[in-house]
């Protein structure tokens, strides 16, 4: 039987205060940073949605577009916001600011057999590159009202780890996690397409 296409939530509620309040808008390859991350994750055979605060700057998106609560301030939020409007399916949630995500990646998160799938580089857990089922919502909510970091919130829910040996079939792993939250970030990200130096497979999209 064919699985249900999974929801690709592309996570975009954080202020970016290094990046002048508008991450999103940040262009990067000639387009704005979360419009990028939105294209990879479609063409991973995802549905992608892109879940922001009511008041954060968004270019205009060829997709559904989820509004969190204006609080708490918290990565949390935005994910058990996705988990809330997925119709039962489960989630693949990836940060709006990391553009460097393999779209070959994402496609084998959605196939892999484990409810939730958290990938791990230098010894940390990245839970905004991860796989989320339905089962995990009640907990991540609890966690949420509790305020507990969100790295502490996965670990504790017993994940299966994706470790930088099976990341780097896919990139470097590094790259692969690479987050922009300031202006050099943004600049990094630019020379990081620009050269290339990405292993074969990784999105450029």
């Amino acid at each position: 039987m064919k699985r249900a296409v999974i929801v690709g939530a592309v996570l975009a509620g954080g202020l970016g205060r290094r990046l002048g309040g508008k991450k999103a808008l940040a262009e990067l390859g000639g387009r704005p940073l979360v419009a990028r991350v939105v294209g990879i994750v479609g063409a991973a055979g995802l549905e992608p949605v892109v879940v922001a605060k009511p008041d954060t700057p968004l270019p205009r998106l060829d997709c559904r577009l989820l509004t969190e609560p204006s609080e708490p301030l918290h990565p949390l939020t935005g994910l058990t916001t996705a988990l809330g409007a997925s119709a039962g399916r489960g989630v693949i949630a990836v940060g709006c600011d990391m553009p460097l995500v393999p779209r070959r990646l994402l496609s084998w998160l959605a196939e892999l057999d484990d409810a939730l799938v958290v990938c791990q580089v230098d010894g940390r857990l990245e839970p905004l590159l991860a796989r989320y089922p339905q089962s995990a919502a009640p907990a991540l909510r609890a966690s949420l009202e509790r305020g507990e970091a969100m790295r502490d919130a996965v670990a504790a829910l017993a994940p299966r780890i994706v470790r930088e040996d099976e990341l780097a079939r896919f990139g470097e792993p590094e790259e692969i996690v690479f987050n922009v939250n300031s202006p050099d970030d943004l600049e990094r990200a630019h020379e990081l397409l620009a050269t290339g130096s990405r292993r074969r497979g990784v999105a450029r999209r």
